[in-house]
């Protein structure tokens, strides 16, 4: 059996996804065991994700409620093809995995699961702690920084549910860019396209790659300025940002400590919303799907002037009108209008900068002044320094005017949905950006263009896939709700992506 005869079919057809359909372990395995012998033979390890396994994690904990796979084999799958994924994990943590599954395959023996994800593994950001387990922050000078002695509280909360812990993934240094790029530890390939290497998208890179081609159903990320929406659009995933204070950001790594969200990327938004039931105290939730909210009472807002932008890709000002007809086919109502307060937040981006870059130089300052700086991503290091011209009084002129914007953004909204395309374009080539850093820096406010409104705004968001352009590269929607509306947010796009895809 050759790597590409384990598509998504036949590993559905073999047991992994779906209850109901038998599974044959040896053929799982054998797959990874094809995949590394055409690894030897010398043979590309770029899979597309047309020719992965992908299935979420909820289609994984039914098949394990139905008794057609044990979460150890399932483990073993994920750890084979794990340690096989260039550029993917900085760590992984087989012992602990190991003990999780095993104890979870007991559980759903004894019929005593302790929620829908029981068992399904996990990959986390390398910002998140993980007990024994250095946390690297994608930055080489970490690498020897000793061992964290305690799970971040949302690691600690996944295994309280019965998640298994895979492994730490990759990200840009510091977290610091939504391009993608790691000189330290790799840089993940995007797997859209077999024959020019694309940025990944950061700087959640590493989660998202994995996601995307099978290596494990969910990874989590943070999200500043973009870090998690931006991944999850180049990769055709579902990314959810959540409002700042929505999770505890206890024993995560920060960029900025007003900005910094924490999120899933994940294959759809039903495992987005399993996982915020557990985030949120939840994880014995009933083994069900979660329902999704009526279409036909929701109210999206478009704003024409950001989606005509000239700097929108043909493609994916399209397939986002594609998306929106079918809302409006449902009943959904489409409001075009200017929506005043994301042209302010873009103006005052324009005129004083990112209101993230001096708090990430007040973390990163000490390390900046030692013979250490030496070793950093030269593109990190350069947009750290340059934070040091950031005036003290502009610092505060930002922070006031987000605090007028957040309510601001509510009265315009008025209950409904704003729609904005994820990024304005598709992956780039990553060639180009690695040698150019103006070019780097250009392409980097770009891809983050979009995604910086919400944020500034504490704006929960979900990325949702809305196609390929013609070159076969996903674009992809973003639905935004005020601050604090995560949980009206999640089964608007629940019912959105199902509507969405189904044309």
């Amino acid at each position: 059996m050759s790597p590409h005869d384990c598509t998504r079919r036949r590993f559905l057809q073999h047991g992994l996804a779906l209850a109901g359909i038998g599974l044959s372990s040896g053929t799982v395995l054998s797959c990874v065991a094809a995949a590394g012998r055409g690894a030897q033979a010398g043979q590309s390890n770029a899979v597309t994700p047309r020719e992965s396994p992908l299935m979420s994690g909820a289609e994984l904990g039914r098949a394990f409620e139905a008794g057609k796979i044990s979460p150890v084999d399932a483990l073993e799958f994920y750890l084979a093809k794990a340690a096989k994924a260039e550029g993917v994990f900085i760590s992984l943590t087989p012992d602990r995995a190991r003990s999780e599954a095993k104890a979870a395959a007991e559980r759903w023996r004894r019929g005593t699961p302790l929620g829908p994800l029981d068992g399904v593994p996990i990959a986390w950001k390398d910002l998140f702690d993980i007990r024994d387990t250095v946390t690297t922050a994608g930055a080489a000078v970490f690498a020897n920084h000793p061992p964290a002695q305690a799970d971040a509280k949302l690691v600690a909360m996944a295994s309280r549910a019965g998640l298994v812990c895979l492994g730490k993934t990759n990200l840009v240094e510091f977290a610091f860019s939504g391009i993608g790029i790691n000189p330290h530890f790799g840089t993940p390939r995007n797997p859209y396209d077999a024959r020019t290497a694309r940025v990944p998208g950061g700087s959640s890179s590493g989660s998202a790659v994995a996601v995307a081609t099978g290596t494990v159903p969910l990874a989590m990320g943070t999200d500043t300025a973009g870090s998690i929406r931006v991944p999850a659009a180049f990769n055709g995933l579902v990314g959810f940002k959540s409002s700042s204070q929505h999770y505890s950001r206890e024993g995560v790594f920060p960029l900025s400590r007003t900005l910094d969200s924490l999120g899933p990327l994940t294959h759809n938004v039903e495992d987005a919303i399993l996982l915020d039931g557990i985030f949120r105290g939840r994880e014995n939730a009933a083994l069900r799907r979660p329902p999704a909210a009526d279409l036909g009472q929701q109210r999206f807002v478009v704003d024409d002037v950001i989606l005509q932008d000239a700097r929108v890709e043909p493609s994916v000002r399209t397939n986002l009108e594609r998306a929106l007809e079918a809302f409006r086919s449902r009943g959904a109502r489409i409001e075009r209008r200017r929506v005043d307060s994301l042209h302010e937040v873009s103006g005052l981006i324009e005129r004083y900068g990112w209101l993230a870059a001096p708090e990430a130089l007040a973390i990163h300052e000490s390390l900046l002044l030692s013979k250490d700086a030496e070793r950093m991503d030269p593109r990190v290091r350069k947009r750290l320094e340059s934070a040091r011209n950031f005036r003290a009084s502009d610092y505060v002129n930002l922070s006031w005017a987000r605090e007028a914007l957040i309510p601001r953004i509510r009265h315009e909204l008025r209950g409904a949905v704003l729609v904005l395309p994820t990024v304005a374009h598709v992956a780039p080539e990553l060639a180009p950006l690695e040698k150019d850093m103006d070019l780097f820096f250009k392409t980097n406010l770009a891809t983050l263009r979009l995604t910086m409104l919400g944020s500034f705004l504490d704006m929960p968001g979900v990325a949702l896939p809305t196609g390929v352009d013609g070159a076969g590269l996903p674009t992809s929607l973003l639905l935004s709700m005020p601050s604090g509306e995560d949980e009206t947010l999640l089964p608007i796009a629940l019912a959105a992506e199902r509507v969405s895809r189904s044309t």
